[in-house]
């Protein structure tokens, strides 16, 4: 098995394509998965994986172009690529060419891997010529069409995000927002960065507590929420649609402590009611006690 390496085939929008090249000898002999070895192409380690007997397919090769060292690349890194995959004998006949539409496909944390689980049917592979001395030679090109960090590292465990200064272990979460609610700093006012961050503060806070669960809110965390949310509409948030959540957390409190009272009521009513059965049950006993024609003939467990 060997690995080639071919850089700065062409060159469109200043982005190098690399093309590699992976071979697998005696592949018919092949059941588990392999992996290339590690190839770079616009700042990021890639590596290919081939999976002999198919993947979700079984009776079809199956090929994926993956990210090596995602730990290694920018918070929010996302990398938009165009990629192909050409099957090739030992002769470098072209077999088999599969390519990602014009706008590729888009990398990020989420989805490191992208590809092809039906290549090729493998009873192709195994047709009498088809692959020279059991090789098969698999070649990607790859180029880099567009590569986005969201956040930048500042220092003390902070990233700054759309002008916002926020903890990087809430990094995650506002880039998140940011992506649902795109315009939602379009309009805020404050610049000074110290300021800023303040607000954030407030505004995740109050996201982390409409988290909770309605019926555990009192009327202090309504009215508190309420307030933080005009706070942080006054400064420019749009948040709409956190009103929206806080309108329902409030309907379903409201709901919560209504059905609440009418379980209680229910208990109530039902001790009530066995107090009342078991008074009856002592007069009844009473009664029967008292009458002798009666216990003559039935008992007090004969009855209930």
């Amino acid at each position: 098995m060997g690995n080639q390496m071919e850089k700065s085939l062409s060159e469109t929008r200043n982005q190098k394509q690399t093309s590699f090249t992976f071979e697998i000898d005696n592949f018919s002999e092949k059941e588990a998965e392999i992996s290339s070895s590690i190839f770079e192409c616009g700042g990021c380690k890639w590596y290919v994986t081939v999976h002999p007997k198919g993947d979700y397919c079984c009776d079809h090769l199956a090929v994926y172009l993956n990210v090596a060292s995602p730990k290694s690349l920018k918070f929010g890194w996302k990398k938009r690529v165009s990629y192909r995959f050409v099957l090739l004998n030992q002769s470098g006949k072209e077999l088999q060419i599969s390519r990602t539409p014009e706008e590729g496909s888009l990398f990020c944390d989420e989805t490191q891997s992208w590809g092809y689980p039906k290549v090729c049917p493998l009873s192709k592979l195994k047709e009498e010529g088809f692959l020279e001395n059991d090789k098969l030679i698999v070649k990607v090109e790859v180029k880099i069409i567009e590569a986005v960090d969201v956040g930048e590292v500042t220092g003390k465990g902070m990233l700054r995000i759309k002008g916002f200064e926020v903890p990087y272990t809430q990094g995650v979460l506002v880039s998140k927002i940011f992506v649902k609610h795109p315009d939602i700093a379009v309009d805020f006012k404050p610049k000074n960065q110290v300021v800023k961050t303040a607000y954030m503060n407030v505004l995740l806070g109050l996201i982390e507590t409409l988290r909770k669960i309605p019926r555990s809110f009192t009327d202090t965390m309504l009215r508190n929420a309420h307030s933080e949310w005009s706070e942080l509409t006054e400064a420019g948030f749009k948040l709409d649609w956190l009103k929206t959540k806080l309108e329902e957390v409030a309907l379903e409190r409201k709901n919560a402590i209504a059905g609440s009272s009418r379980v209680k009521e229910l208990v109530e009513r039902i001790k009530n009611m066995e107090l009342a059965l078991s008074d009856l049950k002592v007069e009844l006993k009473k009664e029967i006690a008292e009458s002798p024609a009666v216990s003559k003939f039935l008992s007090f467990d004969d009855i209930l």
